[in-house]
């Protein structure tokens, strides 16, 4: 996988404001961290970053800071506005080579399922698997042939193997699968049978109220 360059620089602060202010200027705060290394506040242009974080790609980053210093790392986690859906924070971790790291790496389907031809419908259930590899073994995808599957067949995690990548998710977790297209239930017609010269039965009248029973020990007296 080739490595891509990203600049950035280190904050000295991590004041609210501060970073609200990056923001408005267009840059994203955010944070280096390692098992060796000790946490780096950073920012980063918001054009700069989002190719990154906007796509289907896993990406090996060598990041380069202000202070001359360059690391090997990955996006790990990000964090979006709810209304706008921008970026407003990011996390990433150092990779350290010869070592185990774990992350997420995006699906591909390769391949039409034949169940799709027989009116079936795909469902896809996860978009992403949690993997554990060394740096020099990061896959940008990870691909699943899936053109086999007819209606009703399945592919579940333990089915998976990747060479030198270990996945994480649980082994009977279901990735994709081919089902019968959902047939809504029409509404149960409702007949009503009219007999002529029949009048409706009144309702029967299963006792009185009180005030009823008064008014007539009235009319007695």
């Amino acid at each position: 996988m080739e490595k891509v360059v990203l600049k950035a620089d280190v904050r000295k602060t991590n004041k609210k404001s501060d970073k609200s202010k990056l923001r408005r200027d267009g840059f994203v705060p955010g944070i280096y961290y390692s098992k060796h290394d000790q946490p780096i506040s950073i920012s980063i242009a918001e054009n700069l970053l989002n190719p990154l974080i906007f796509t289907s790609e896993t990406h090996l980053i060598s990041l380069q800071l202000d202070a001359g210093q360059e690391h090997d790392c990955i996006i790990k986690e990000v964090q979006f506005d709810p209304v706008t859906d921008r970026v407003t924070h990011f996390d990433l971790l150092g990779l350290t080579a010869g070592e185990k790291f774990q992350l997420e790496v995006p699906i591909q389907f390769i391949g039409s399922p034949v169940g799709i031809k027989e009116g079936g419908v795909l469902q896809q259930f996860l978009h992403k698997l949690e993997v554990e590899c060394f740096p020099q073994d990061i896959p940008q995808h990870l691909e699943i042939d899936i053109q086999d599957l007819s209606i009703g067949d399945s592919i579940h995690v333990k089915e998976l193997k990747f060479g030198n990548i270990e996945i994480i998710n649980d082994e009977d977790t279901v990735i994709v699968a081919v089902t019968h297209p959902k047939v809504e239930a029409e509404p149960a017609a409702v007949t009503e049978e009219v007999i002529e010269g029949e009048e409706s039965a009144e309702p029967e009248v299963i006792g009185k109220g009180k005030a009823e029973k008064e008014e007539e020990a009235d009319e007695e007296k």
